[in-house]
């Protein structure tokens, strides 16, 4: 009946994703809605049999003391009918409630995994998603599922009272039913077409809105806005196309009631000039057939919705299938710092020749790594690899004789700073930023701050470190957010940390403290990667690691690449007269 509920029927169900396995623990809510259900479909009787007695026994038998017990029972039974129709009602929306809670954890976890592993998944529109299933499980159209199985029970009684205006019924059944088949089978395409021609247009905005200083200052967006106008005409047009068939199906609809209402009356009137139906049976088969055709109606009423609803379920399943809840009661052993990379190869879609190609290394903990390489060489795919943030690699990268990729994130999350090339900070105050969102610890993060050099810069601002920084740090400049990125990739003092480039803002002063920092980090034992292109960072570290096209070209003691590299640089000395610069 359901599309969700279709894949319920079978054990390996359960190994689809962590929705569908999330929606079958509500089974028992189902069928406590299926059972109010069946009592208000059931009690919906009440009204056609009340008034078959009120045209045919009341009026005729001009006893007020029959109207008044039927008036009561029938109250009565209106009474019961609104208590299950508010029942089911509750039942579905607390449901709702609960399946939102239970998968929003997922759902956010999972979503952040799809971008970094920049899948074929839409994790900006996951909990779009999650919504849009929830309201249909709390809306009317679900309703006309719990529904439509009573639709013949209605008919029989329609042939109970004649033959003739249960074949009606049936007749018209079917051409709603069909109505419903043509819908689905005609407006799924160009719905799918025109939500997508959305979301592409969405997402091309919010890209370019998120550069709208560079555009403002160099003319751009009037280009940009010829480009965005192409996509938002596409989506006019296909959605469009999409909602004037969805329009005709429902004009076709409302004919169709309209007509059964008037024809069902009107066979109705006829039968009883042919005495073959009382006036009261007439009445009653125009109520009855209207309410065993409205399930009906109400499906295609709320085809769209339900059209929308099945591709973000599909889309959400698709999301949590690729990217599981991780177990968090695992516990490894805290890492010290070693890694081991051994014929790690990065790649990226679009791409002939991988980023990285055939990496070895082997760095032991508390060694400082300077990676050097020219403009597109892999040094920053390098360090995304490094701490197990790039989705296209192969090879493995070892973290204490353990796949990094194996890690809970979570776990190896205060073990592990990373300060990429373009920092990005979060809003909130400095203070959160340092302490990456979790439990502010002042002393650690004034140790952190201290540790950066940026200690005494935030005691200038207003309100110090509880100083906010506005949306991804728009109120601070590029130096400052980069030590203020520096100070939270060094929390907590993790055993292994990756600085790409983070000296690229900062002035003599910053940079001054950045070799302060990784000094201290190197007394403490932590290993340390750092990528940059100044050779004042050199002097402080330990071992060189030069890439040039994605391969290794020297790795080593600093010293002796800084040798290799040196006399590599050095023209060969000119020959003696009379002698040949050729080898003998």
């Amino acid at each position: 009946m359901f599309t969700f509920l279709t894949h319920m029927k079978t054990p390996e169900f359960f190994k689809r994703s962590e929705l569908t396995a999330t929606l079958w623990l509500f089974r028992r809510e189902f069928l406590v809605v299926g059972i109010f259900s069946m009592i208000a479909n059931v009690l919906m009787l009440a009204p056609t049999l009340y008034m078959l007695q009120v045209y045919d026994r009341v009026l005729t038998s001009q006893s007020e003391l029959t109207l008044l017990a039927m008036s009561l029972l029938t109250l009565f039974l209106f009474a019961v009918m609104g208590f299950a129709e508010w029942m089911r009602s509750r039942v579905l929306v607390s449901a709702g409630v609960r399946l939102d809670k239970q998968l929003s954890t997922q759902v956010f976890n999972a979503s952040f995994e799809a971008r970094l592993s920049q899948s074929g998944s839409a994790p900006a529109r996951s909990f779009g998603d999650l919504i849009q299933i929830r309201q249909f499980l709390t809306g009317n159209g679900i309703f006309a599922f719990f529904d439509a199985p009573w639709t013949p029970i209605y008919m029989a009684v329609l042939f109970f009272l004649h033959p003739w205006l249960g074949v009606m019924g049936v007749v018209f059944a079917l051409i709603q039913a069909a109505l419903a088949w043509f819908g689905h089978r005609h407006t799924l395409a160009p719905s799918e077409a025109a939500t997508a021609a959305n979301a592409d247009a969405g997402s091309f905005l919010q890209g370019k809105l998120r550069n709208a200083e560079v555009l403002e200052s160099m003319g751009m967006i009037r280009n940009l806005q010829a480009r965005w106008a192409d996509r938002h005409r596409t989506y006019l047009e296909r959605a469009g196309a999409s909602q004037h068939l969805t329009h005709r199906i429902t004009a076709i609809s409302k004919f169709l009631r309209y007509t059964q209402q008037s024809l069902a009356l009107g066979a109705g009137a006829l039968l009883v000039i042919d005495g073959q139906l009382s006036p009261g049976g007439m009445i009653a088969a125009n109520v009855l057939m209207g309410r065993a055709l409205a399930p009906i109606d109400m499906i295609v009423g709320s085809w769209r919705q339900f059209i929308g609803m099945r591709a973000a379920f599909t889309r959400l399943e698709t999301l949590l299938l690729e990217f599981p809840p991780r177990d968090t009661d695992f516990k490894r052993v805290p890492p010290k710092g070693d890694i081991v990379l051994t014929n790690v190869f990065a790649d990226a879609p679009g791409r002939v020749i991988p980023i990285l190609q055939n990496i070895n290394l082997n760095v032991p903990a508390g060694t400082v790594t300077a990676v050097l390489g020219p403009s597109g060489s892999g040094k920053s795919t390098l360090a995304r690899v490094l701490v197990g943030i790039w989705p296209d690699v192969t090879g493995q990268v070892v973290l204490n004789g353990l796949p990094i990729a194996g890690w809970n994130r979570i776990e190896l999350g205060p073990y592990l700073g990373y300060l990429p090339q373009d920092v990005e900070l979060l809003e909130g105050s400095i203070a959160e930023n340092i302490a990456r969102f979790g439990d502010v610890d002042p002393k650690l993060v004034i140790e952190a701050a201290q540790s950066a050099g940026l200690h005494e810069m935030i005691l200038r601002f207003p309100k110090g470190y509880d100083t906010s920084i506005g949306e991804a740090g728009n109120l601070l400049s590029g130096g400052q957010r980069q030590r203020i990125g520096l100070a939270r990739a060094i929390y907590g003092s993790p055993v292994f940390i990756v600085l790409d480039e983070p000296n690229a803002n900062l002035d003599d002063a910053g940079e001054a403290a950045l070799l302060k920092t990784v000094q201290l980090l190197k007394a403490k034992g932590t290993t340390v990667f750092l990528i940059t292109h100044r050779p004042g960072a050199v002097a402080v570290a330990d071992r060189i690691l030069l890439l040039r096209d994605g391969q290794v070209q020297a790795d080593g003691p600093r010293d002796a690449v800084l040798q290799a590299m040196q006399a590599v640089r050095q023209p060969p000395a000119s020959p003696e007269p009379g002698r040949s610069a050729l080898p003998a």
